[in-house]
């Protein structure tokens, strides 16, 4: 049996803080300390031990807004913004350790519409494999995929519009529903909660949300993700979506070449959910620790493998190697998949089409496992 890289571990040089990913902003660090220990002695008192520093932050906002004699229309937009976004965490919270893709799509797709087949059987295979199912919960493909992947295993998020009744029959006065004023918080959730991207012929709000996912994922902003972009047999959308952006977007150096990695254009089906089921397949997750980028995977590649990438990839490396780890201090602390082989290294943090690249590489490694990440089973409701 051939040996892991990750049986003899390069070492990796100790971080001094976690960065995670995410800029943290602490507006009660501006107040002044006879505000900041008013701010504590609230947290205090209603018995808030957990995240004491995040609620902190949080409060300090609404105290810099309060002083800031913030617009009573703006305090409003976030007043609603915030309650909507705690009632999606909600929501959402019971099924946050399963897999989940999301369906995005016309909603004037009609049901005899081939495209609306299209996403009801890829719905359906996903929902098959152990996977949720998360639409916006309106017609057209929403309805479709929630039809295919069925009530229980589905997730919505609806925009509450005037020309429209409300959810899909599908998925109406379900628990696994959220009702939401603003796209922008409703996009929020249908993009953050989500392993996977499925994305069919729509209008400007289809288009919108593909745009946006390609620039969550181009610029690093969303974890790396599969997306595809699912057509009929014989159908014209994307191609002539792709011949745009090869012509008018990519020719012009506006986007790289190495971009079209982040997505896959597809009319089969089967291509569809192997596209998005098969990045799981070795490839686990990933998050930054300081300035090095942890890529965790089922099976480790072994030395020669681990070389091979190296050749391939030193472009995207800022210095030293693509090394195996054990697991960091803080994915120690956090108890961050302690169990799972872990590659480290610099990735420049501009070339995530490069970054998806190596990731394809990683499932297709000879000793990769042959199913996907396995679901963690849903729980058997909201509780």
């Amino acid at each position: 049996m051939t040996g892991s890289a990750a049986d003899d571990p390069a070492p990796v040089p100790p971080l001094a803080a976690d960065s995670a990913g995410v800029e943290t902003i602490t507006p009660e660090e501006e107040l002044d300390p006879g505000r900041t220990a008013l701010v504590e002695h609230f947290l205090d008192n209603l018995g808030i031990t957990e995240r004491h520093d995040l609620y902190r932050a949080i409060l300090g906002t609404l105290v810099h807004m309060a002083h800031e004699h913030t617009d009573a229309l703006d305090l409003k937009l976030a007043s609603a913004a915030l309650a909507e976004m705690a009632e999606a965490f909600r929501v959402f919270r019971p099924y946050r350790r399963g897999m989940k893709v999301t369906f995005f799509g016309s909603a004037r797709t009609l049901a005899e519409d081939p495209l609306y087949r299209q996403a009801r059987s890829l719905a359906e295979r996903i929902a098959g494999a152990g996977w949720m199912v998360v639409t916006g919960a309106g017609p057209g493909i929403m309805e479709a995929a929630t039809e295919g992947a069925g009530r229980q295993n589905s997730l919505g998020v609806n925009i509450r519009l005037p020309h429209e009744q409300g959810a899909n029959p599908f998925i109406a006065q379900d628990p696994k529903l959220v009702e939401m004023r603003y796209f922008f918080t409703r996009k929020l959730m249908l993009i953050k909660e989500s392993d996977a991207y499925a994305v069919l012929p729509g209008g400007f709000g289809t288009l919108d949300e593909a745009f946006e996912l390609l620039t969550l994922l181009q610029t690093g902003k969303a974890q790396p993700a599969p997306l595809v972009l699912l057509d009929v047999p014989d159908g014209t959308y994307w191609r002539g979506w792709q011949r745009f952006v090869d012509e008018q977007v990519t020719a012009r150096g506006l986007v790289s070449v190495e971009d079209h990695a982040l997505y896959r254009v597809t009319a089969d089906v089967d291509q569809a959910a192997n596209e998005l089921l098969g990045y799981y397949r070795n490839y686990h997750s990933c998050r930054w620790v300081g300035d090095l980028l942890v890529m965790r995977m089922q099976q480790a590649p072994t030395r020669s493998q681990l070389a091979e990438l190296n050749r391939r990839f030193s472009d995207i490396v800022v210095s030293g190697l693509i090394r195996p780890a054990k697991p960091l201090a803080p994915e120690r602390s956090d108890h961050d998949h302690l169990e799972l082989p872990r590659l480290a290294f610099r990735f420049d943090r501009i070339h995530y089409g490069r970054l998806r690249e190596l990731i394809d590489a990683l499932n297709r490694l000879a000793d990769a496992p042959r199913a996907g990440r396995p679901p963690s089973p849903p729980p058997a409701g909201p509780g």
